[in-house]
Parts: structure tokens; sequence; C-alpha cells
């Protein structure tokens, strides 16, 4: 294979390297020190997590009428008040709470909402309206107005992927899953040669002079990367689920001092159509494990207080369970809010409303976007205006 055709081909098209922002090539990319730096780490449920039997509504009636078979018994919930408490397997996040470094947002959603889990995902990941189609995130086009300062390895999402919330018209976020192997496969010969001598490539051409620049860049970043996260070893015990491995690489990187505004990491197999009860109850142990672990991690390390992570999934389930023991695609759902420094903590908002269903699902009650908004204008510091469709109010949780 020959040099044209290795870039056109690869993994460089996949997204899962960094848009150029056309620097000179091989120049070193860390910037200053920058004391309190605030960092944003989001997590997202894939497949759609049911937020009811998450944050279960035990006081209200109707919960159990609805869920027959399904519903959490009370006596196996941690109550948080006497409306809401927490599904037994997020025992973990319990202490969190009690804490004031959690807070839950209930009914959260938007516009005609979308029960396609892709085009759902779409929308939460773009910051878009139910009938509005963009090509950007919300997080990329967070990156497209800070071009001029940011470095391509402001917003790393650690996976072998880069999500549509991570990519704008200007400047990408990068995917790593292991700063070492990124940094040996970009010193591979192969991968050098092309960095160092594209001679033979027409700059001018769409599409190749663009990859030639994004190797470039990735050569570079992973430097960086693994010469800073290097530097700090975490010591903290995590449990040995691959979120809670990518919250420990998170860590890792936000003690080390890497420059990093926005983290991105994952959690699939939330669509639980048949027998939710036992495959919900695992991932929701997994995540709610691994968050802990983190935020106790985050505030021994003297992070917590500039770190807010938020937890999000593309919708809820629909409030009756159906035929198979599960619940079907929904709409509104709740967010989970971290961080050191919150100024609301505990239950945001009232707990879902039950009783006015729109054809069966929940109505939302807060446009999922005044979330966005919310960690745009007070901890990104950037008016949400310049990122989202529109300008949105935002919430007081921070």
């Amino acid at each position: 294979m020959d040099r044209r055709d290795f870039l056109k081909n690869t993994a460089l098209a996949s997204g899962t390297l960094l848009m150029p922002a056309f620097l000179k090539p091989l120049e070193s990319l860390a910037g200053p020190q920058l004391s309190g730096y605030k960092k944003l780490v989001i997590i997202q449920l894939s497949g759609g997590n049911d937020g009811l039997n998450a944050i279960v509504p035990f006081g209200n009636d109707i919960y159990y009428q609805k869920r027959s078979t399904i519903a959490i018994k009370q006596p196996d919930i941690i109550k948080l008040n006497d409306m809401q408490g927490l599904n037994p397997s997020l025992s973990a996040l319990k202490e969190i709470y009690d804490q004031g470094w959690m807070s839950i947002i209930n009914s959260v959603g938007y516009p005609n909402p979308d029960r396609s889990h892709f085009r759902s995902m779409d929308i939460w990941q773009t910051g878009s309206d139910a009938n509005q189609f963009l090509t950007t995130g919300w997080i990329g086009r967070y990156l497209d107005a800070n071009c001029q300062t940011f470095k391509p390895y402001a917003a790393i999402e650690v996976d072998d992927t880069l999500s549509l919330a991570m990519k704008g018209a200007k400047m990408k976020g990068i995917a790593v899953q292991d700063p070492y192997k990124l940094y040996q496969t970009t010193r591979e010969p192969f991968f050098k040669d092309l960095v160092h001598d594209h001679s033979d490539a027409n700059l001018s051409e769409d599409n190749l002079g663009y990859l030639y620049k994004t190797m470039i860049e990735t050569y570079s970043s992973a430097d960086y990367i693994q010469n800073t996260s290097k530097t700090y070893t975490v010591n903290a015990l995590y449990p040995a689920t691959q979120l809670g491995n990518q919250l420990k690489t998170v860590s890792k990187f936000i003690n080390s001092g890497l420059q990093t505004r926005v983290y991105y990491v994952s959690l699939s197999g939330f669509d639980t159509h048949v027998n939710q009860q036992n495959q919900q109850g695992r991932q929701l142990k997994i995540y709610g494990d691994a968050v802990a672990a983190f935020i106790k991690d985050l505030k021994q390390s003297g992070k917590l207080d500039d770190t807010l992570i938020m937890t999000f999934s593309e919708f809820g389930r629909r409030v009756e369970q159906n035929a198979s023991n599960g619940t079907d695609h929904g709409t509104a759902n709740s967010i989970l809010i971290y961080g050191g420094k919150l100024t609301k903590a505990g239950i945001y908002n009232d707990a879902p409303d039950l009783a006015q269903l729109d054809n069966g699902d929940l109505k939302y009650q807060i446009d999922f976007r005044d979330v966005y908004a919310t960690l745009l204008d007070k901890w990104l510091n950037i008016n949400n205006s310049q990122v989202l469709t529109k300008n949105f109010a935002g919430l007081n949780f921070v």
C-alpha cells in the first residue's frame, strides 16, 4: 500500500483522530500550566437507561400500578427523600449524595422527542432541535469557538472512536483508549515517514492535505499526552470494569496536569426490553461503583472542586412496563451531575409527574440544552449562544 492509499483507507477516516488546527509540524503542543483549570467529564449511558428504575419515585403509587413486576420493592430502595430513592445497585452513590457531591435533575428532555436510538443520540450529542439535523457536536462547536487558543487535546474521548458530540467544523477531540499505545502507533516507522515526508502529496487535494495535517497533529498530541500522563500514577482502587478503567484513565489525565477541558466516556447495555431488572441492575452497579471510585479519587487528590461530571442517556423508558418484564423506548429522563462545588446538591426539581403523561410517556420539564447552557456559561466560560442553536437560560446547579 502506498502513502496515498494508506491515508485514504486507514483509521484516519474513521473519526478516531483529531481535526487539524493547521499547526506547524511537530511543534511542541505544551502550553503554560493553568491553575484551577476546570474540567468537564461526560458519561453517556447508551441504550436508553430507565430513569424511573434508577432514581425510583417510590412515593408515587402510580409507579407500582404501572410496573407490577419490575418496580423496585420499597424495602430495597435507598431512600433520598419521601418521594425518590436510588436503585439498590447504585448503593455506592449514597455516600456521594450525602456528601453533597451529587445533583439529580428530573424530567429532562426536549420537544417532539424521537424514540430512535440513533436519532435521539444525535439530538443529544449535537444539541439540535428534533427536526434539525446538525453535522457538528456541541462539544465540537465549543472547541471551534476557542480554536485560536485551544490545542487539539482540549477534548479527549477515552475510547477507540470519536463520538459526534466531539466533532466540530474546525476542530475535533481526540480518541485515546491507551496513551502509550497511541504513542507507540505514531512512532511506527511508516507513520513517522508519512509525518516527516509528504512531498509526494498534493496538499491542495480536498482530503489528502487534511489527512496529512491530521497525522502531524496526532503525532505531536500523542507525544504530549503520553509524556504528561506518565508523570502520575493512580493509586486509588477502581472496579475492574471497562467504565472503571476509563474513569481511572481520566483520573490519570486530570491529576497529571493534562490541559484538557472535556473528557467523554460511555457505558452501553441499557436497552432493556426484556427482563429489565437483572440487566439494568448489572449496568447500574458498574456505573455506580465506577463513578463513586472516581469521585472519591478526585476528592483525595484535591481535584474534585475543579471537576464537574454529567451523566445522560438518549431517552428514558415508557412509564408502563411491557409484556416481557421490560420497558420500551420513552422520552424524558434524569440527568445526574457530580462535583465538589455544586450550588444545589440533592434532588434539583420535583419528581417526574406520573399522572400527566403524553400518550404513556413522561412530559419533559427541563430542556436538556438548559443543562448544556449551564455547563457552557458557568463552567466552560463561554456564552452558550456561541455553541447552541439559540440562547438558553440555564439552571442553577453550579
